[in-house]
């Protein structure tokens, strides 16, 4: 198996940006695109979507572009000499004083914090390198004990574990880059610190279908409300940096596990983030540790595996991306990949698209020559139920629609691919032939096992098992 069934996700940034470094990228392997907006402006945005757009048209292939929008990030004010040495057991005041802090106290100018704290409550800093408890709270006030001391700095961040803050998901500033994304054309656009479904509703009201919404796992709350979150979103990221400061960190594989196997019983893409070549930020090959993470979450069935600063700002994102693909064509290699792929156990609902899918399923393993699936689909929802079975060959996904196309790149397994419309299944055939010919998807003697809803117009009706033979 020569195509990449996981897909790859890179984060564009100085060492990535412009379209000789964003080609390198697509030759490497990157299925999927991140503008992070907690970084850079908005014309290296809209260059690089540009440069994204234009390549991809020149090279005949469909990727994804996902906005990852900031969101309501909690941080500390500056300190009169930049930082501070905390003591184990020291007092220590945060407040919404705006003048520079001490070694006894720093602004933290959210109201919404002193709104819920309680006495008792922990307070984690600097991806909870530090750790906080309250002692006593005012309206604009906090005094803690010092629990766990280092090196505090200007801006670092703040986590409240444990308990929801009254705060829209989207603040000011990411509305403000949500407006702007949408117009630039994006196709998915990423929530962060989603706390409970009102989240998602409120944003599903201002984007509607311009875009596809993922949701970032990344807060206890949202565990909590996690199969609602799941069904309202059309995407999942397991966001595993703040997710393992604001939980346990040695809950956080079986989080991923359990958020993995969720999204693939609900038929949702599912992302799995943060750390996974952490260390080729600065060097050319990974740790044997990292490599066994990505493998993991490719052998539980994510749709994509997602580098950050590695592509962001590295020294080495090419190698990065190389090396992801590397490890996701091993696995694939492995007869236990396939078992893990296959579970039976996974509840679906019982109609005539499961038992059309279902059928597929079993096609391909008892088929001689099976090339791929071929889709054809005017929403990729009849794309996303061949990707839910998990068959261990890639998906041509046939569509009418870029907007569609695009989106479906994020999808485990999927090639995407643009045609005319279909106004029958005797055209889909020969058409399905060629394209998968052309994709390298399929060869002569292969089978393709093709898939739709008749009538070809309605969304949403899959119906028809198809068998044909290249020739």
């Amino acid at each position: 198996m020569k195509y990449n069934l996981t897909k790859i996700v890179a984060t564009l940034g100085p060492a990535t940006s412009g379209p000789e470094k964003i080609k390198s990228l697509m030759r490497a392997g990157v299925n999927v695109f991140r503008m992070n907006f907690s970084h850079g402006d908005y014309q290296v945005h809209q260059q690089n979507y540009n440069a994204i757009r234009s390549l991809a048209k020149d090279n005949g292939q469909h990727y994804s572009v996902l906005a990852d929008l900031q969101g309501p990030k909690l941080r500390v004010g500056n300190f009169e000499n930049d930082k501070v040495l905390l003591k184990v057991g020291q007092t220590f005041r945060l407040d919404m004083d705006k003048k520079p802090g001490d070694e006894t106290r720093v602004s933290l100018l959210h109201p919404e914090i002193y709104a819920v704290v309680k006495p008792g409550m922990l307070l984690l800093l600097n991806d909870g390198q530090i750790q906080l408890e309250v002692q006593d709270f005012g309206k604009d006030f906090m005094n803690t004990k010092v629990v766990v001391g280092g090196i505090l700095s200007n801006h670092k961040g703040v986590n409240v574990p444990d308990v929801v803050l009254p705060i829209e998901a989207l603040t000011k500033k990411d509305k403000e880059d949500l407006a702007f994304a949408l117009d630039l054309g994006v196709d998915w656009i990423c929530l962060s610190f989603v706390q409970t479904p009102d989240d998602v509703r409120m944003a599903r009201q201002l984007i509607g279908d311009r875009a596809g919404i993922i949701c970032k796992i990344e807060k206890p709350s949202a565990l909590k409300y996690l199969d609602e979150i799941i069904e309202l979103a059309d995407a999942v990221m397991v966001a595993r940096g703040d997710l393992g400061v604001e939980c346990p960190i040695e809950s956080v594989p079986f989080l991923q596990r359990r958020i993995i196997e969720k999204c693939r019983v609900a038929n949702r893409p599912v992302i799995v983030a943060t750390q996974m070549l952490e260390s080729m930020i600065n060097a050319p090959v990974p740790t044997r540790a990292e490599v066994s993470d990505v493998a993991t979450a490719v052998y539980e069935g994510a749709d994509a595996v997602m580098l950050s600063a590695e592509t962001a700002m590295g020294s080495y994102p090419i190698q990065a991306v190389s090396m992801m693909k590397r490890i996701i064509s091993k696995i694939q290699e492995d007869i236990y990949y396939e078992r893990a792929m296959d579970i039976p156990s996974l509840p679906q609902e019982k109609n005539i698209a499961t038992a059309i899918t279902s059928a597929m399923r079993q096609l391909v393993t008892v088929l001689p020559h099976p090339g791929c699936i071929a889709t054809y689909s005017v929403s990729g929802k009849t794309t996303l139920r061949a990707s839910h079975e998990r068959a261990p060959i890639p998906i041509l996904g046939m569509t009418v629609s870029d907007k569609i196309a695009n989106r479906l790149a994020l999808v485990w397994g999927v090639h995407s691919v643009v045609t005319k419309e279909l106004d029958n299944l005797t055209e889909v055939a020969p058409i399905a032939v060629k394209l998968a010919k052309e994709a390298k998807l399929a060869k002569i003697d292969d089978e393709i096992i093709i898939t739709a809803g008749i009538p070809f117009a309605q969304k949403g009706n899959t119906n028809v098992l198809h068998i044909t033979t290249v020739k």
